[in-house]
């Protein structure tokens, strides 16, 4: 039976660059061949050649996760400045068009091309996704089922925290995150159902996977009963899944992190709120479970308004700044935060508090730039070169 330390995976998913136009580039065949040299399975394309995703290793605690994505970020960026690329960590480009990209070679990219059509098409976007690693026994996954029912309540949460995607095809968009409604055009995305048992998400799986649905890949989940089904997990979208085949639980809500010790802190607080919920109920406690209907009305005040909303605290039946909400978070996970290391990286959330996430630091650059006579083109390159250089700050002598 898990418990904390819990060990953690992040992956990461990049732009790439045209320094020159400041457009997304396909480029990612180019880069792969190299950056496998150097860094093996954990460099990755993804749906359109603009886009390249990283993968830590196994990590014991976030300070390894540290380490990791430092890693992961320096190799990428060198390869990618040896092809004459930049790489940027944001979940939307400012004005890039889904229209003009390249869809990567590959059958599953093929797959998604013919039966998601302009759904899939229009994913331009990227994000960070968070694993838990939990085991593959049948208590285990009774445990990931158990704890992702309470999590799903802390999900707008934590996508508050991480919003990076205000702009949209050259367009301020007034979110915080438009991203997060760009991929809920996905099937079986969004805030996850709550299941009664391991049992039942392994049926769904297989009845979704039956029914052509998740694909029709010789994929194997395992179930509690210890027998397997055809299907492919990984076509399910949610915000938070179950990964069966890792022994994960993922946490896919966040945006992209542009500074890396935004990213570790946002990573580091996930990993104490489940360590938090397995306390809780090795205690014979639990944090009440709340109707989607609920918490999908918490993700769109994020979506909107990111750190300056006001989420609803549904048991006092109250708004509450997000700010607040964030620090009550804080205290919240106080009490394993040692247990785990990571107090300075979970303290960390309160920098972000003081000085905005991604999002709020773009829009600042955008409207300093038009109020300083640029052009909304100009003013838009102006927040691409901003990007390029927060994502390589903060770690260049580590």
């Amino acid at each position: 039976m898990p418990s904390a330390p819990l060990t953690l995976g992040i992956e990461e998913e990049y732009q790439i660059i045209d320094p020159d136009t400041r457009e997304l580039t396909s480029y990612v065949q180019e880069m792969m061949g190299q950056g496998r040299v150097v860094l093996g399975d954990q460099l990755k394309p993804e749906f359109m050649q603009s886009q390249i995703e990283v993968g830590s290793r196994i990590c014991c605690d976030v300070k390894e996760a540290r380490q990791e994505l430092i890693h992961l970020r320096r190799t990428v960026m060198e390869v990618a400045g040896q092809h004459g690329r930049k790489i940027l960590a944001a979940s939307t480009h400012p004005f890039s068009r889904w229209e003009d990209q390249e869809i990567s070679e590959g059958a599953r990219y093929d797959d998604l091309a013919n039966e998601m059509k302009d759904a899939v098409r229009r994913l331009l976007i990227f994000g960070m996704h968070v694993h838990l690693g939990f085991g593959k026994t049948p208590e285990a996954f009774e445990l990931m089922i158990e704890v992702l029912n309470q999590l799903r309540y802390f999900l707008p949460h934590i996508l508050a925290l991480t919003t990076s995607s205000p702009f949209w095809h050259g367009r301020d968009t007034g979110l915080k995150s438009y991203r997060s409604l760009v991929f809920e055009n996905m099937p079986r995305s969004g805030i996850p159902p709550q299941f009664t048992s391991y049992a039942e998400y392994a049926n769904y799986v297989a009845v979704m996977g039956k029914v052509g649905s998740l694909g029709r890949r010789a994929d194997t989940v395992k179930h509690a009963e210890d027998t397997t089904t055809i299907a492919d997990p990984t076509k399910i979208w949610w915000d938070a899944r179950p990964h069966p085949n890792l022994g994960t639980l993922e946490v896919r809500i966040c945006d992209m992190c542009t500074l890396v010790d935004d990213a570790v802190a946002i990573a580091a607080l996930i990993q104490a709120l489940v360590a938090k919920l397995i306390r809780l109920r090795n205690q014979n406690l639990s944090w009440r479970i709340y109707r989607g209907m609920f918490i999908e009305e918490n993700k769109w005040r994020a979506v909107r308004y990111g750190l300056d909303g006001k989420l609803i605290d549904f048991g006092a039946q109250v708004e509450v700044p997000m700010r607040d909400l964030a620090l009550d978070l804080i205290a919240f996970v106080d009490d394993v935060v040692d247990e785990l290391n990571c107090r300075a990286e979970v303290a960390h959330i309160r920098t972000i508090l003081e000085r905005g996430t991604s999002a709020d630091r773009q829009i600042a650059v955008y409207q300093r730039a038009l109020a300083d006579g640029a052009t909304v083109c100009e003013a838009l390159k102006a927040v691409v070169d901003h990007l390029i250089i927060e994502t390589a700050a903060g770690w260049e002598t580590a």
